[in-house]
């Protein structure tokens, strides 16, 4: 079982993530994460680290293959788009079970969450989030921009905006409840 963990910029897929992943005693594997580690590993720059964005989405994909073929089941986090994303995700769909669960949250909350994460994470800076904040402020990018994932697997919307509704156990069962 793959439950990807989806949706905007801001919308609390990673603390989903993570908490869901405790929750059921699984490993969440995070996009962000991921390239964070990337620019670590790198010489200090100036600028945005955009050009990580596609080695990123190899190393996400090959890490998710390697627990699929192992028959380890995971949390999956990223703002899996579909144009981007659905072809590796039907690619991992052959060797794992795929549930989606889409995070939303209005789009103040979006760019609040944003701001804050700017202000007060400096791992951040690989993600060129103060780039996102100008585009969300004057009107270039919205949360209805976004375009989720279409598949023929088990969706589940969760509103974020104050807690997740459904709550974490109804998640959670989403997520482990077998033969959906």
């Amino acid at each position: 079982m793959i439950a990807v963990v989806s949706g905007p910029p801001g919308s609390g897929k990673s603390t989903l993530a993570h908490a869901l992943a405790e929750r059921v005693g699984i490993p969440a594997i995070i996009r962000d994460e991921i390239k964070q580690g990337m620019v670590a590993a790198t010489v200090p720059r100036d600028g945005d680290f955009d050009d990580l964005d596609i080695p990123v989405l190899h190393v996400f994909f090959d890490v998710l293959t390697v627990l699929a073929r192992g028959g380890v089941s995971a949390v999956a986090e990223a703002a899996f788009q579909d144009k981007l994303w659905r072809p590796a995700l039907i690619g991992l769909a052959e060797l794992a079970q795929i549930r989606i669960i889409h995070c939303t949250a209005p789009q103040h909350v979006l760019y609040d969450r944003i701001t804050y994460r700017v202000e007060h994470d400096p791992h951040r800076r690989a993600h060129n989030d103060t780039g996102l904040i100008a585009e969300i402020a004057t009107g270039t990018r919205s949360a209805d921009s976004f375009v989720p994932v279409k598949m023929d697997v088990e969706q589940m919307t969760v509103d974020t905006t104050d807690g997740y509704n459904p709550g974490l156990d109804a998640i959670a069962r989403f997520v482990t409840t077998p033969g959906r």
